[in-house]
């Protein structure tokens, strides 16, 4: 299938947030506290898709009150905490009433994998890990916590509006 056919057919994307949204480094600070860099971009990509009508949410397997923090301020649906990505992927994509055909999956790293060998567009940042890359369709041109995000979602928009 040509690459904006699996765009078109998309109805839910879903995103890792360390890695994706970050470059995956983390500072942390004298307390303890950790605090991440994050694309501006990649907000206003974000808040065009949900103008547009598109279903995101980010699955994270860290809990971190920055992921909540950064999501929130996205508005962005967010669950944290997720051991099984795989199986919480499968509920989350039930519950919307959709097949795994309909869903785009913007991972970086290998536990990643659960989730991006279901989807109908597996998709991964320019720096992801190489087994990560092997398996997806897509790969943004862009780092992550660089406009990756940004990247994916204009990609989403353009193949609905052709």
């Amino acid at each position: 299938m040509e690459l904006d056919q699996c765009f078109r057919q998309i109805r839910l994307a879903v995103f890792d947030f360390d890695g994706v949204f970050t470059d995956n480094r983390v500072f942390v600070l004298e307390d303890g506290r950790e605090a991440v860099a994050c694309n501006r971009s990649d907000g206003l990509g974000l808040e065009l898709c949900k103008k547009a009508g598109f279903d995101m949410l980010v699955l994270s397997k860290e809990r971190n009150p920055v992921v909540g923090a950064r999501c929130r301020k996205l508005g962005l649906e967010c669950i944290q905490g997720c051991e099984d990505k795989g199986t919480r992927l499968r509920q989350e994509v039930a519950g919307r009433g959709l097949v795994m055909a309909q869903v785009a999956y913007l991972g970086n790293d290998i536990n990643d994998l659960p989730c991006l060998e279901q989807v109908g567009l597996p998709a991964c940042v320019a720096d992801a890990y190489p087994e990560v890359i092997e398996r997806c369709v897509y790969i943004t041109r862009r780092a992550g916590g660089h406009g990756a995000v940004r990247e994916f979602c204009d990609r989403w928009r353009a193949a609905n509006s052709a």
